[in-house]
């Protein structure tokens, strides 16, 4: 197999990506030499490929600089509201700098991507949620709004995953071991957060006292829209001891800085743990006092504190909070405006209610956030009187409305009794916001009726939709270069910045030109990605194969490559288990004579992610699953004869409920299914361990809540038309088309565009501001 083009040497030979606007090659190079020179390293001779790097990057960050300060004079003028990856390419492309920097780089005698696989991954948030706020912040930066992401400064981020022996092992994510060029520290803005202590009540006030103080020392990193030169900020806090500790609270300081140590790997398991809840509070904690210092200072760079009168924030504030996770915000801003502000409660509750906005992530009771009481009463005494206070108010209201309906009462109080009380920390978010929404129009709809319909039928004004979306830039332009250049050949390139404009190549999809380009960029990015499987993994694969899932091998079937990523939590049994499975599933498979070149199957440590499925739409694959999630939205946009859709719908899944979901019907009934099973559980794919899976299989057999055996059946018959429809390649690329057309929907600018305009109340923009070249 020849060697496939490389993004770089592919870059060279197309516009899109910003050939636009390029600035001076000479410039950048002798910016280059400079920062290699006088920020690194004395002696080009003794230069590392990671020094080369950082001066690449910091010759990158100066064209941020001063577009970062004019975006935050722009922004103050106008007094408005207020799992990142890999910044370096990003950044290019965003300031259409990327073809001009090639040019450098190559003029200087470095390579390019090898300098970008220098950057460390900034791994701080968890599968979906942490991606979907990376794109988030691309978005509204793109769309002009004012906007700031938090978070914490993890020294250790999402953890690495190798597969030892068919085993997943987590290695740390030591991201921050280099250095990070694109972070400024920001020690003037440093913030005390309290913990433990005690509740005085005083006629003059409520006093917390007797606290053990951590410092959160902030970190800015820049934010670039699209070609617009706005650049917001994300700030991420960092746990710092008191500087007046001695020697013998050498340990406080170290469990006090454990704070921002490590992220918790899960986003849809609880896990009670206390550092857990610190971790929540305290970047809730830092991050309160920041936009209420922001918003108390008029004008950027005033030191003088103008605004006394908080009663304005929801006009000028909106705070949004992603999933339970950042939840204590709620009592957090109740016990500033009353405990610090001397605000009555109803003045406080009201800006509170008004500030607050809730995203739910997920319905699965083992995701929901249950803090113990006994925990909250140790580690945060005051929040918990003003979390009781809250859900004393809330009952009556409830109880005024339902007279003597205490099932009711008991469903939606923020406290749940039996056992150890835990504080439900959803319904505290529900209660203390004014908006709700889910995820997918689907997933929204389930909130209504099913798992808050209680509060629902309270509050039916408060519940929303909001469709996840991905960024075009990374998901397109910067991952699948050479099809982002094919569709802007057709329609130009203003789709980057308004994804909607895809629809315009259905008036394409009978062209045969354009179905031949598509299926060359589909092939060679299947040859580029044979090549890294076979360096990185030593696995071979048929690059000719259809990537997906395969059964029997004994007739004609379409050749098949499995690809399986996704990582378990360090404590998820189950799950680890599966990767288990599948990696002695492919031991066997990858070693049958029979099979062949027909059937590979690799394991590779990659991320999954709630908006996985519309990344591979826009990309350009095919989606083969059940009507959830984003795929019913997904199955509207493009048709639903051109995904490929099995399994129970919502209204089968209710009455398989009522009548009751046995999985030995299944198995009794399906000779393939009853096979497979057997194998698993009597040690066809473990010799050595013949009971290795028996907790899959029990779990399959006894206690499956996602009923897998009920759409077994549907599920193979929908794999046969995919089979038969790839071996008709015009076929299945005009389907190809009509997905890539009708993506525009899950870009995360209409996302966010929704967001701003029906929940925070502000108006998004595509105007572009100066370039602090620009205002001379």
């Amino acid at each position: 197999m020849s060697k496939p083009l490389t993004d770089q040497e592919k870059r060279k030979q197309i516009s899109v990506r910003g050939l636009a606007g390029v600035e001076n090659v000479a410039d950048l190079k002798t910016n280059f030499n400079r920062h290699l020179h006088f920020t690194l390293v004395k002696d080009r001779n003794v230069a590392t490929k990671r020094d080369y790097y950082f001066a690449l990057a910091h010759t990158v960050r100066d064209h941020l600089v001063g577009r970062w300060i004019r975006t935050q004079q722009h922004y103050y003028e106008k007094d408005p509201k207020f799992y990142m990856g890999r910044t370096l390419q990003n950044t290019m492309v965003n300031l259409a700098l990327e073809n001009a920097c090639d040019e450098a780089i190559y003029q200087l005698g470095l390579d390019m991507e090898e300098l970008q696989d220098m950057e460390e991954d900034a791994g701080l948030g968890n599968g979906g949620l942490g991606r979907l706020a990376a794109c988030f912040l691309d978005s509204m930066a793109t769309l002009g709004l004012a906007a700031y992401g938090y978070g914490i400064r993890y020294e250790f981020g999402i953890f690495n995953q190798k597969i030892v022996k068919g085993w997943q092992v987590e290695e740390a994510d030591d991201w921050l071991r280099y250095g990070n060029p694109w972070e400024k520290a920001r020690p003037e803005y440093m913030r005390p957060v309290h913990f433990y202590g005690r509740v005085e009540h005083h006629p003059d006030g409520v006093k917390w006292v007797d606290t053990q103080v951590v410092l959160a020392l902030p970190y800015d990193t820049p934010v670039p829209g699209y070609r617009n030169n706005i650049v917001n900020t994300m700030r991420l806090w960092s746990a710092k001891a008191p500087c007046e500790f001695h020697l013998k609270d050498f340990l406080d300081k170290n469990l006090a800085e454990n704070i921002s140590r490590v992220l918790y790997p899960n986003d849809n398991f609880f896990e009670g743990k206390e550092l857990r809840l610190k971790q929540e509070y305290f970047v809730v904690a830092a991050t309160l006092q920041d936009i209420i210092r922001r918003f108390k200072a008029s004008k950027f760079g005033s030191t003088e504190v103008v605004r006394m009168d908080l009663s304005a924030l929801p006009e000028k504030v909106a705070i949004q909070l992603n999933d339970t996770h950042p939840a204590m915000a709620i009592p957090e801003l109740m016990r500033i405006l009353m405990d610090d502000e001397k605000l009555t409660w109803d003045k406080a509750w009201d800006i509170t209610v008004r500030t607050c906005a809730y995203t739910n992530h997920t319905v699965l009771p083992e995701a929901l956030e249950r803090w113990p009481v006994d925990l909250f009463q140790n580690l945060l005494p005051r929040h918990l009187e003003i979390i009781f206070e809250i859900n004393r108010r809330h009952l009556e209201r409830i109880s005024a409305l339902y007279p003597g309906d205490f099932d009711r009462l008991r469903r939606m109080s923020l406290i749940e009794e039996g056992g150890q009380k835990k504080i439900n920390m959803a319904h505290l978010c529900i209660v203390g916001s004014h908006a709700v929404n889910g995820v997918a129009q689907i997933h929204s709809d389930i909130i209504k009726d099913t798992v808050f319909r209680d509060f629902y039928d309270v509050d039916p004004q408060k519940f929303q939709n909001k469709t996840n979306g991905i960024t075009p830039r990374r998901w397109l332009v910067m991952c699948n270069p050479g099809l982002a250049e094919v569709i802007a050949e057709r329609i130009g390139e203003d789709y980057i910045r308004d994804l909607s404009q895809l629809k315009k190549l259905l008036k394409f999809v009978n062209d045969d030109a354009l179905i031949r380009d598509i299926a060359k960029v589909k092939q060679e990015n299947k040859m580029k990605f044979a090549v890294q499987l076979e360096e990185q993994y030593k696995v071979k694969i048929n690059p000719n194969s259809m990537f997906d899932v395969q059964k029997e091998p004994n007739k004609p079937w379409t050749p098949r490559t499995i690809m399986i990523g996704g990582k378990a939590a360090p404590g998820y049994h189950t799950a680890k288990m599966i990767i288990k499975l599948i990696t002695a599933i492919g031991d066997v498979v990858n070693n049958d004579s029979v099979v062949g070149d027909r059937l590979k199957i690799s394991t590779a440590g990659t991320e999954a992610s709630g908006t996985g499925n519309m990344k591979f739409m826009l990309n350009g694959a095919l989606t083969i699953g059940t009507m959830d999630g984003a795929n019913v939205e997904m199955a509207e946009e493009a048709g639903e004869e051109n995904l490929f859709i099995f399994g129970m719908r919502v209204k089968d899944v209710e009455a398989l409920d009522k009548k009751g979901y046995d999985a030995m019907e299944y198995y009794n009934r399906i000779p393939e299914l009853k096979l497979v099973m057997d194998q698993i559980s009597g040690g066809f794919f473990s010799p050595d361990q013949p009971d290795q899976f028996k907790d899959i299989v029990n779990m399959l057999m006894h206690h499956d809540r996602f009923k897998v055996f009920a759409d077994y059946e549907d599920y193979i018959k929908c794999q046969d038309k995919v089979s038969a429809l790839y071996k008709n390649t015009k076929g299945w690329t005009k389907m190809v088309i009509h997905n890539i057309a009708g993506c525009g929907k899950f870009s995360s600018d209409r996302t966010i565009s929704q967001y701003a305009r029906e929940i925070w109340g502000m108006e998004p923009s595509l105007e572009k501001i100066g370039a602090p070249d620009d205002l001379h």
